[in-house]
């Protein structure tokens, strides 16, 4: 029968030779080194996805025509939303992108609306 060699990136290991304490402590550091790489990466990889889940991308816009601020929340994207079906706008479609008479057309449609602060 013949001898199977295991091969590891830097130490080739025949199965029933003894390895030297030289070996062993490569061996051993690269497996410890593939774990912590490994954690690293995990740990890296959760927390983008928990910071991009979490994120909240509320901005303050100010309305020229009755001179007060809203707070661009969940809330005003829902009257947003609203007011652009009704008006048959699309509803995904930036606020800030909007031509300066369609934003004041949902200024108007808003403050005649709910709760505009």
């Amino acid at each position: 029968m013949a001898a199977r060699v295991i091969t590891h990136p830097t130490v080739f290991v025949v199965p029933g030779k003894r390895l030297r304490r030289k070996e062993r402590k490569t061996i051993e550091m690269q497996k410890t080194g593939y774990v912590v790489r490994s954690v690293l990466l995990a740990g890296a990889m959760a927390c983008a996805m928990l910071g991009t889940a979490c994120a909240h991308h509320y901005y303050r816009v100010y309305d020229p025509y009755y001179s007060d601020y809203h707070v661009w929340n969940h809330d005003e994207v829902v009257y947003y939303e609203r007011w652009a079906n009704e008006t048959h706008r699309d509803p995904h479609r930036d606020f800030r992108n909007l031509p300066k008479d369609e934003q004041k057309q949902y200024w108007d449609w808003r403050h005649g609306h709910g709760d505009h602060h």
